[in-house]
């Protein structure tokens, strides 16, 4: 491994000792040729973050090793997929951590009989959906995003435009092979160790390395409409009326599940794209396309399912580069009762008039949810946004980020929170991790937080996996242990 065993601290001769002679197994900082570049590679260039080493393993009994290494020595331990965490929660999201990096793992099986597939956690989105493609015409929900490994993405509830048809990503999860705090092995579903599968669907990094999949696949949809209108206007304001009358459609009870869409606020003004599942016939008796807020620009595809995620995956592509970079990120998550009324819309639109926002590139995007995500129960699984309508995120990118664009950001976010309905029940979606976030626990798991702790103190009492935003050991009960 490159290194003179006489001068590794006792947790990299562990580590090392783990490794047995494999070269590319485990790089070190002050000892590895680049190893910020080559081996730390940070997304949010905004957080500086040095693992204590970052480790590539072949099999869970690797993982398993490591994770003995890790207690031993007191050092905590993060798992990395696709390594987009917005804090770097991957690598730890602090100094001092043992980084998994689950590049190696890589497996797929289809089973033609349940259409189950087992999928290895290092897979990105992109192969997931090729995979599935050329075994079956298969499919899951998931993101657009390409690079987004499912390692992260179906564990904190992984949202795209079939969830509101099909569910989030974790939805699809049956079954998965996950290494525990003690370094065993287990599997768990919904009749093995149901109590930690319930937790991994929803906080996976605060209970367990998941190094394998078993999803339940649906038959791919055949024709998806895609359609997008640019709005070139020279304020925000003039956009109001528009938002409101989007966000209207977008939000009502009986919107076809098939159909998903997002308002994007850009510096030249605004974007709202659409998605429907199904021939242009179906969509056209929806009676949606009346009731789109027209634009400037249109572009309208007719797409089958492999193409129509690859156009979706460049589109979001020009607001989330897979390209690491300094950036500032919030977001909010929705319920019907909490959506902002045409006043609020309005004085919340003049106010990003008139406001420095420190680069050229920001961005805000609605994301509409609902539908089938409402069908499991919010305390059904650990994620607990089933009852969220609209999701909101937004970015301010600099080089590095100014503090006027820190300051946009923010006030975005809180003026957003001050516009809502008093009594509103707002949170934030766990995939968009916010490390400026005081009660960041309450905001990811709402209501289902004290059980995860209970959990975390079964399952992980002393805090192996641990990130500056993970699940906390919950307290001693009256009689408990």
């Amino acid at each position: 491994m490159g290194n003179q065993a006489s001068n590794l601290t006792p947790l990299e001769k562990c580590i090392t000792a783990v490794a047995d002679g494999r070269d590319g197994f485990a790089g070190f900082p002050g000892r590895t040729i680049l190893y910020q570049d080559q081996w730390v590679h940070r997304y949010n260039l905004d957080y500086e973050v040095e693992p204590v080493a970052v480790i590539r393993p072949q099999s869970a009994k690797d993982i398993s090793g490591i994770i003995m290494c890790a207690t031993q020595h007191n050092v905590k331990v993060q798992a990395k997929s696709g390594g987009h965490s917005y804090g770097n929660y991957g690598l730890g999201g602090e100094d001092g951590a043992i980084a998994i990096d689950l590049v190696n793992f890589q497996d797929f099986s289809m089973d033609g009989k349940t259409w189950r597939a087992t999928i290895g956690a290092g897979t990105r989105l992109g192969d997931v959906t090729k995979k599935l493609h050329d075994h079956g015409n298969r499919a899951i929900a998931h993101g657009v995003c390409p690079d987004v490994g499912i390692g992260g993405h179906c564990t904190i509830g992984g949202l795209g435009p079939m969830s509101r048809m099909w569910g989030s990503c974790l939805d699809h999860v049956v079954e998965v092979e996950v290494v525990t705090s003690v370094g065993s092995i287990e599997r768990a579903s919904e009749t093995l160790n149901p109590d930690l599968f319930w937790a991994l669907k929803g906080a996976a990094s605060s209970f367990g390395i998941i190094t394998q999949f078993v999803v339940q696949t649906r038959p791919a949809p055949g024709n998806a409409i895609q359609y997008s209108y640019s709005f070139n206007f020279g304020s925000q304001a003039q956009m109001a009326p528009l938002f409101s009358a989007w966000q209207d459609l977008v939000t009502r009870p009986s919107l076809d599940r098939r159909f998903a869409s997002e308002f994007i606020m850009t510096p030249l003004g605004a974007v709202i794209t659409g998605t429907f599942y199904g021939s242009e016939e179906e969509f056209n008796s929806t009676g949606i396309p009346t009731s789109i807020p027209g634009g400037d620009e249109l572009g309208f595809r007719i797409h089958d399912w492999l193409a129509s995620l690859v156009h979706s995956a460049e589109t979001e592509a020009l607001y989330l580069s897979k390209i690491p970079a300094p950036f500032v990120s919030k977001s909010l998550a929705f319920r019907r009762e909490d959506l902002l009324g045409a006043l609020e819309v309005k004085g919340l639109f003049d106010w990003v008039d008139r406001q420095d926002k420190g680069t050229l590139l920001w961005f805000a995007i609605f994301s509409v949810q609902g539908g089938a995500l409402a069908d499991v129960g919010v305390n059904e699984t650990a994620f607990a946004h089933r009852d969220k309508v609209l999701i909101f995120e937004s970015y301010g990118v600099g080089l590095p980020v100014m503090r006027a664009t820190r300051e946009f950001i923010h006030n975005l976010h809180k003026n957003m929170k001050d516009a809502a309905p008093s009594g509103a029940v707002l949170g934030t979606y766990p995939g968009y991790v916010d490390p400026t976030l005081e009660e960041g626990q309450r905001e990811y798991w709402g209501a289902n937080l004290p059980r995860l702790e209970r959990l975390k103190r079964e399952w992980d009492p002393f805090d192996v996996f641990h990130n500056p935003q993970s699940v906390r050991v919950g307290p001693v009960e009256d009689g408990g242990v």
